[in-house]
């Protein structure tokens, strides 16, 4: 197996949708499809289940996302360290959420203009961590979503979102025009796997514990409401499906996209990094 077409595969099953993940991968949807089912090929057996309206992991392909994620997680690590070996000018970012917020697309087009020589890599990771990878060298500075546990980093905050819950737009709260906490009270939430921040965690459940389908993606949460009822947070202002709807929640702290690195770490490309990022968000 390559690991371009694992890449793709945790795509689509992040996604849980063909024409998502090929925009989220930049590419075309046939060579996609292609690109699956010549993995299917490989592994001798079908890793989604297709219909018209999506698609869905069969057991083979839960198992194959299992291992397919820590084998791509064990390759960036070694490709962080032979860079650092050979002293490429690279800079490695995580991102964390929506790659589309404005916000990131003038931070890119600032950067490459300020360092048209560097290699900048992009590393889009799933919400169970919320620093990207930075804590295990993954990569060099994340672009993310706080709060969470901030020992050894910097944080730079860029911009706070107000928050709201999603549900599907026939839920009986959808129809208001605001909602506090207290009102979701009985509801099921997200929960994060095993092991991720508790702060992060915390957040996200709005402040105490919950019970809920455990995700990791956007695109789980989504299918989670759908199929569910599942309740859960997002900021404001992002695109959602026909069939789901957000409500403000009134009394729930802003989200604060912010920018983290790790504590001391003197590279100029970041510095650089956090700068223009600083510049980027004011608008």
């Amino acid at each position: 197996m390559e690991l371009r077409a694992l890449r793709y595969f945790v795509a689509v099953a992040e996604e849980l949708h063909f024409g998502r993940a090929a925009v989220r991968l930049h590419m075309s949807q046939p060579p996609l499809s292609r690109a699956i089912k010549q993995l299917e090929a490989d592994v001798g057996a079908l890793l989604f289940a297709r219909s018209p309206a999506g698609v869905t992991l069969t057991p083979v392909g839960k198992v194959l996302l299992d291992e397919a994620r820590a084998l791509l997680d064990h390759a960036d690590r070694v490709r962080v360290r032979v860079s650092a070996a050979v002293g490429v000018a690279t800079i490695t970012v995580g991102i964390l959420g929506d790659g589309t917020d404005p916000g990131v697309t003038r931070l890119a087009a600032a950067y490459r203009r300020r360092h048209p020589g560097i290699d900048i890599r992009i590393r889009d990771t799933d919400l169970a961590d919320p620093t990207c990878g930075l804590r295990a060298g993954l990569v060099d500075v994340a672009l993310t979503r706080a709060p969470f546990d901030e020992t050894a980093l910097t944080v730079r905050v860029l911009r706070s979102d107000p928050v709201g819950v999603v549900l599907r737009t026939d839920d009986p709260l959808a129809l208001r025009d605001r909602l506090r906490l207290v009102d979701l009270s009985d509801r099921r939430w997200f929960q994060f796997p095993q092991g991720t921040d508790p702060i992060w965690q915390s957040y996200w459940n709005g402040g105490r514990p919950r019970e809920g389908p455990v995700v990791r993606a956007v695109q789980e949460c989504q299918q989670a409401v759908l199929w569910n009822g599942t309740v859960g947070l997002a900021p404001l202002g992002h695109d959602l499906p026909a069939e789901l709807a957000v409500v403000p929640l009134i009394d729930m702290a802003p989200s604060r996209v912010v920018a983290v690195w790790n504590e001391g770490d003197t590279n100029p490309l970041i510095r650089s990094f956090i700068e223009i990022a600083t510049a980027a968000y004011r608008h």
